[in-house]
C-alpha cells in the first residue's frame, strides 16, 4: 500500500457509528468496545477506508446487530468479507485486473462495492503488475523450451521467485497473482 498512501488502521466493526447502506444516517452506538480488540484492527489502503467504506457495515440481519459489549458477537452475519478470519479467495476472484463477487451470498460484491476495489486507479494499477507477472511467466515458459541456454535460465530462476513472492500473504494484488497462476496452470 506504500505505494498509493501510508495505509490506514481500519475498525472492521465500526467504533464511532455504523451504517447498515451508504446513505443512510449514522446508527449510534457503535462497537466502542471493539476499538482496541486486534480482531476488530485491519491494516488498510486509506483510500478505501476513508472515501469508500467509512462506517459501512451491513448485516445479513440488522435486527441483530450488537449494541453494546454484553450482546453476543456471533449472532451478526456481516455482509463485509473479512480478511482476518476468513479466505477472501472464497467470496472474491479475479478476472484479469478485475475484482469480482464469486459467493451466492454477495458478501465478495458487496466488499468490492463498498471499499471501492475496482475503482479506475486501482483497476489500472493492477492491470500494470499483471502485465509484469505475465512477463515474468513468459520468460518461465521461454526458459523451459530452452533449457541449454544458461542467461535465460538464470533469468527464469529470478522471474521464478518473483512470481512466488506475488503469491504471498503479504504481497500486492496477492489475490489477483493467485488467481492468474491459477488460471496458467502453476
Amino acid at each position: 500500500m506504500s505505494h498509493i498512501a501510508y495505509g490506514d488502521v481500519e475498525h472492521f466493526r465500526p467504533k464511532g457509528g455504523f451504517r447498515q447502506h451508504q446513505d443512510d444516517a449514522l446508527g449510534r452506538p457503535g462497537y466502542y468496545w471493539l476499538a482496541y480488540e486486534w480482531e476488530n484492527l485491519l491494516f488498510s489502503c486509506q483510500l478505501c477506508n476513508q472515501r469508500f467504506k467509512k462506517n459501512l457495515f451491513p448485516l445479513a440481519d440488522p435486527a441483530l446487530r450488537a449494541r453494546n459489549h454484553k450482546d453476543t458477537l456471533g449472532r451478526e452475519t456481516p455482509l463485509l468479507v473479512d480478511p482476518s478470519n476468513e479466505d477472501p479467495s472464497q467470496s472474491i476472484g479475479f478476472r484479469a485486473e478485475v475484482a469480482y463477487g464469486l459467493d451466492r451470498a454477495g458478501r465478495g460484491e458487496r466488499t468490492l462495492r463498498a471499499l471501492g476495489l475496482n475503482r479506475i486507479e486501482l483497476v489500472e494499477s493492477r492491470r500494470d503488475y499483471l502485465k509484469d507477472l505475465q512477463a515474468f511467466r513468459q520468460i518461465v515458459s521461454l526458459a523451459e523450451a530452452k533449457p541449454d541456454n544458461a542467461p535465460l535460465q538464470q533469468a527464469a530462476q529470478a522471474a521464478e521467485q518473483r512470481l512466488m513472492r506475488a503469491v504471498q500473504d503479504s504481497a500486492a494484488y496477492a489475490g489477483m497473482a493467485r488467481s492468474m497462476m491459477a488460471a496458467d496452470g502453476s
